[in-house]
């Protein structure tokens, strides 16, 4: 059986935030199993991996002996979640709500243990509410407050309009809390206003206040902005394998890093080992695909990972790399040989600050990975295809 302190290590990895640890440790410590809360508003037909962070972590609660309430805002989602809008959002029609809400219920069992999961739909008990009770619980927030949250005062300040029923979005998620009587609610950290508001509600209707944590908002495959459908910078659970292994292929090196942060299931310890080796001149495509192979497997199976694997360097080398090519073998008198050197020696730029403008450009390529790092160093024994541009190639050893 694992010790209080084991389990808050666990709980603790890929958050951002717990409110309040110690209110956790006393539910904890009361040795039932807690009603852990996320919702999921159906603004788009399919989960993709930056909802896979929060999901992840509910999955950690479950193999802790907890239970999970998977709550889809099929009531919410026709209000429309104002977080983080300049504008009012447009709300969604019910067909287009129930159609989304399907596929996420196909989706979200690829992670969670479907015995440990309640679904439930917060309609079904918003449909019930009167119009005299909305009142009610419009009753126990006040506009000042509301007007705290970040982007409301902005657009307040700003003169743009606030509608209100946007109002009404965190009060109904907060009041989802009170209808399921959560003990824990996950979000991100564009939620924690609305998080609060349930713990708020609870205390008004005279329950135990949840523990609410947050998680990471995870980044697209821009490395820029947040992972979303709208902006076509994400990875979909329900990609395909060759589909998935080869976005994965395609992050930058840096963004490697975060990705396996927030999504890998590997030890800590090694993860910052893996780190080690890259810095000592390891290549990082080699860590990348063993995040994209981890990831298409928990999402299909170990075949399909493996044969994604394939199928990528099958079609990157016929498809980008010439026949022939010049192979060269350079010296690394040092044990390494710094990259913007080795495009240099190799002929493949007419010097180093060609090659450092190269790479900031993302025109260098190490087998096919575009090479981000201008203090890459490529360590003795190495080989690898460098290219430079669309046409210049070649086969480096070092030695």
């Amino acid at each position: 059986m694992r010790s209080a302190t084991e389990v808050m290590a666990i709980i603790r990895r890929g958050t951002e935030e717990i409110l309040l640890e110690e209110a956790l440790l006393k539910k904890l410590e009361k040795g039932r199993p807690l009603r852990i809360k996320a919702g999921f508003d159906p603004t788009a037909p399919d989960l993709h991996l930056g909802h896979t962070v929060l999901i992840n972590k509910l999955r950690q609660f479950q193999d802790l002996g907890h239970e999970v309430l998977f709550l889809i805002g099929d009531f919410t989602g026709m209000i429309g979640d104002p977080t983080g809008k300049n504008i009012t959002r447009k709300p969604l029609t019910r067909d287009e709500v129930l159609h989304n809400a399907r596929t996420y219920e196909q989706q979200i069992f690829k992670i969670l243990d479907p015995i440990k999961t309640l679904v439930v739909f917060n309609s079904s008990w918003m449909n019930e509410l009167s119009a005299a009770d909305l009142i009610q619980l419009a009753a126990k927030h006040t506009v000042a407050r509301m007007l705290e949250r970040d982007d409301f005062n902005k657009r307040y300040k700003g003169g743009q309009s606030i509608a209100i029923h946007e109002f009404l979005y965190p009060l109904v998620q907060g009041y989802d809390s009170v209808a399921l009587k959560a003990d824990v609610e996950l979000g991100g950290t564009d939620q924690k206003f609305n998080l609060l508001v349930g713990r708020q509600l609870q205390e008004s209707y005279g329950q135990e206040p949840q523990v609410v944590i947050t998680v990471p908002i995870l980044e697209g495959l821009d490395g820029v902005q947040k992972m979303s459908k709208s902006l076509n910078n994400y990875i979909g659970i329900a990609d395909s394998p060759e589909e998935m292994f080869g976005k994965i292929m395609s992050i930058s090196d840096d963004l490697m890093w975060r990705y396996l942060e927030l999504l890998s299931f590997r030890p800590i310890e090694e993860i910052e080992a893996w780190q080690k080796e890259v810095e000592g001149g390891a290549n990082p495509r080699d860590v990348k695909v063993r995040l994209a192979e981890e990831l298409v497997e928990r999402f299909h199976d170990r075949a399909a990972a493996e044969k994604a694997n394939q199928s990528f360097t099958a079609r990157f080398r016929r498809g980008a790399m010439p026949d022939e090519m010049p192979e060269l073998e350079l010296r690394a008198p040092d044990g390494t040989l710094p990259i913007a050197n080795l495009l240099k020696e190799a002929g493949l730029v007419s010097s180093t600050s060609e090659a450092m403008r190269m790479i900031k450009q993302g025109a260098v390529r190490i087998d096919g990975e575009r090479v981000s790092d201008k203090g890459l160093a490529c360590q003795v024994g190495s080989t690898g295809v460098y290219q430079v541009g669309k046409r210049r190639f070649a086969r480096v050893s070092l030695a």
